[in-house]
């Protein structure tokens, strides 16, 4: 699907803002803080969407309903991305992208996202760095499809690894360099 980005400016991402909901939480104030920091993050709102609800979908986050209003809305909106006012499961994540055809984004990945971008020694890049990818490391499986590839190669034994379990294992590595490092 082509990238719907009608943007005045090349920089801005156009982003719709998710949300549920739910009884005796701090909705409003959550809501707003979540609008500066996209604005921190150099994005602009262009739709808030809510759901009342006890709690998140275990599979979608939202229901149906209310997941075809996000998708229209990013449509309408020519949206890049939309980002959820809430830290989701991998399964949440994957599902909602597969759905609205665009990236998703929770709270903690735009955090660390303005974080990124604000890291100015190198000890504080190594640190960011080193918080996205143990972030990464549970939600690697959501990037790949049931049927992945697996990799072999003359004089290996067996099938060889899955491209999964060889970017698993160079994100530890990496995770394991950092450690090392800081």
């Amino acid at each position: 699907m082509p990238k719907r980005s009608h943007n005045t400016s090349k920089d801005t991402e156009r982003a719709v803002l998710v949300a549920v909901e739910r009884k005796g939480k701090p909705f409003d104030q959550d809501l707003k803080e979540l609008q500066e920091l996209v604005h921190t993050a150099g994005a602009e709102t262009v739709g808030i969407i809510s759901q009342k609800r006890d709690n998140p979908s275990p599979s979608t986050y939202l229901g149906t309903g209310k997941l075809q209003e996000v998708k229209e809305a990013v449509i309408a909106q020519h949206a890049d991305v939309v980002i959820v006012d809430d830290e989701l499961t991998p399964v949440q994540q994957r599902n909602l992208g597969e759905v609205l055809e665009v990236r998703v984004l929770d709270r903690t990945q735009l955090i660390l996202d303005i974080f990124a971008q604000r890291a100015r020694t190198s000890e504080g890049k190594l640190q960011v760095e080193l918080a996205q990818l143990k972030y990464l490391l549970p939600r690697l499986s959501s990037l790949y499809t049931k049927f992945e590839r697996q990799q072999g190669g003359i004089g290996l034994r067996g099938p060889g690894e899955t491209k999964l379990e060889a970017d698993r294992r160079r994100v530890r590595q990496r995770i394991a360099d950092l450690t090392r490092e800081l």
